[in-house]
């Protein structure tokens, strides 16, 4: 609150020995305001918040060994109140991965991105679209979705649906993948990022039994799960 002068944060994980392949996210507080936020390595700084953006993509990505944040209040010209926060995920990830593959890629999923997003994803859920609605403010659309069967969720991103018969929940997304409603059944997996749920693979789900069905006949699968 009433940020002056500068400070340098360190984040560490909880886990020892530490992964060696580690990314670090930031996302400015909604009402964050009153200083700038650096990446800081020896002495070098590279802005990733300016003090009052709010535009779209406000979350910030890079390799954890690439420094850490320094966070320093900007002049004012008054002495109003200002607080300056921000959210931070600090995840683990493979070596020479996209940083920017926290968010929900545009391209299709490969048979084995598919097979391992099914073992590895936060949640994973069968059901179709039923509505699509968009930011372009925040370059983002949410995906509303009916599930008909629900496989795995780590967080309560899908509840009862209030008529029976299944579950209801949203998912986020780019706004550029231009998502629109569609019949048919999919399978959608994804992952929890700062609290919302961001879609990951997401093929349909004839083509999804029919993947799983060729990897488990060559002894391919990296997990067992339900199909029908």
């Amino acid at each position: 609150m009433y940020p002056t002068g500068a400070l340098i944060v360190n984040v560490r994980p909880n886990t020892f020995p530490p992964s060696r392949h580690l990314t670090l996210c930031i996302k400015p507080l909604r009402d964050s305001s009153g200083a700038n936020i650096y990446l800081e390595r020896t002495g070098e700084l590279k802005l990733l918040v300016r003090d009052g953006d709010r535009g779209p993509g406000q979350v910030r990505c890079f390799g954890f060994e690439h420094g850490g944040l320094f966070v320093e209040a900007a002049p004012q010209q008054d002495i109003s109140r200002r607080t300056t926060g921000f959210q931070y995920e600090l995840t683990s990830r493979h070596a020479g991965s996209d940083l920017h593959a926290l968010s929900a890629p545009c391209c299709p999923c490969s048979d084995a991105e598919v097979l391992l997003a099914v073992c590895t994803s936060d949640f994973v859920v069968r059901g179709s679209i039923q509505n699509v609605t968009h930011a372009p403010e925040q370059q983002e659309s949410t995906i509303h979705l009916h599930v008909s069967r629900l496989y795995r969720q780590k967080s309560r991103v899908f509840r009862p649906a209030p008529e029976g018969g299944g579950w209801r929940g949203r998912v986020a997304t780019l706004l550029e993948c231009g998502v629109r409603p569609g019949r048919g059944e999919f399978l959608f997996t994804g992952h929890m990022h700062f609290g919302e749920a961001r879609l990951g693979c997401a093929p349909r789900f004839k083509d999804f039994q029919r993947m799983y069905r060729d990897a488990k006949e060559r002894g391919l699968n990296p997990c067992e799960m339900g199909t029908e």
